[in-house]
């Protein structure tokens, strides 16, 4: 039976007793249950386990250099599903300690397994909206790796705190501006897209794209801002023709 086959309150059972299984295996330097709930085929057991790390290292001080040291014996378990919530679990601690953490991403964005380097961008999402600048800082240093999907993998990465901020992380995708892969320059213009629809964010993304030298690329992310204010019209700020009526004058009144 799935964890959300179960009823509220049982649901609420089985989180209780997953946290109270995970903090005796660390209380006790054991990793049998956290083996057993890592390596579990249901997505919200593991995220149950996860979560529970990210609990304890902050209300249990003394526990934390026991987290890290028992994380990094989990990072290099054959367990694909193992490395992939063990990465999870470092990007609840790298919301606000991101430099206990690092060297999980450092590794993790290289893994063999996809899982595992989806946790990565999964986890630089949640850590760069809660604990921006190490973060921005440390995926800047990738945004010209020899490996194009790395490169592709940190943009999308970084997507989520380009959408309250866009002004943050603007800076670093012009970095991808001249990128020759395909699927780099694709999931570019997907991130420009998104960062373009929120409260203000249309007039920050239009104005930074103004200062871009690969007109072409310009020219695709534009229409991928207003394909988004269709798609996403009940979130968007600003109606589909709103946005065209924006860019159509900004350039205007460039020229």
């Amino acid at each position: 039976m799935g964890f959300y086959d179960l009823s509220k309150e049982e649901r609420n059972q089985r989180v209780e007793k997953i946290n109270q299984d995970i903090t005796l295996d660390l209380v006790s330097n054991q990793t049998k249950h956290l083996i057993k709930y890592f390596s579990d085929e249901d997505t919200y057991i593991r995220k149950t386990g996860y979560l529970a790390i990210g609990k304890i290292f902050y209300a249990k001080s003394e526990l934390q250099s026991v987290i890290l040291s028992t994380l990094q014996t989990l990072s290099q378990s054959k367990t694909d599903k193992i490395r992939q919530t063990t990465v999870n679990a470092a990007g609840e601690i790298g919301k606000f300690h991101f430099d206990k953490v690092q060297h999980f991403f450092d590794t993790g964005l290289f893994d063999e397994h996809h899982s595992v380097r989806n946790a990565v961008i999964g986890s630089v999402k949640k850590m760069g909206e809660k604990n921006p600048l190490p973060v921005l800082e440390w995926a800047k240093t990738y945004l010209r790796h020899s490996d194009k999907e790395v490169r592709r993998e940190i943009c999308h990465g970084i997507e989520l705190r380009g959408r309250t901020h866009p002004q943050d992380i603007l800076p670093l995708l012009k970095e991808l501006e001249f990128d020759e892969t395909r699927r780099v320059s694709d999931t570019l213009v997907h991130v420009l897209g998104q960062i373009a629809y929120k409260n203000g964010c249309l007039q920050t993304v239009v104005a930074h794209l103004s200062t871009w030298k690969n007109k072409v690329l310009v020219k695709k992310a534009l229409d991928e801002i207003v394909d988004v204010h269709d798609r996403y019209k009940k979130f968007a700020v600003l109606s589909q023709q709103e946005a065209i009526d924006y860019i159509d004058s900004y350039y205007m009144g460039e020229n």
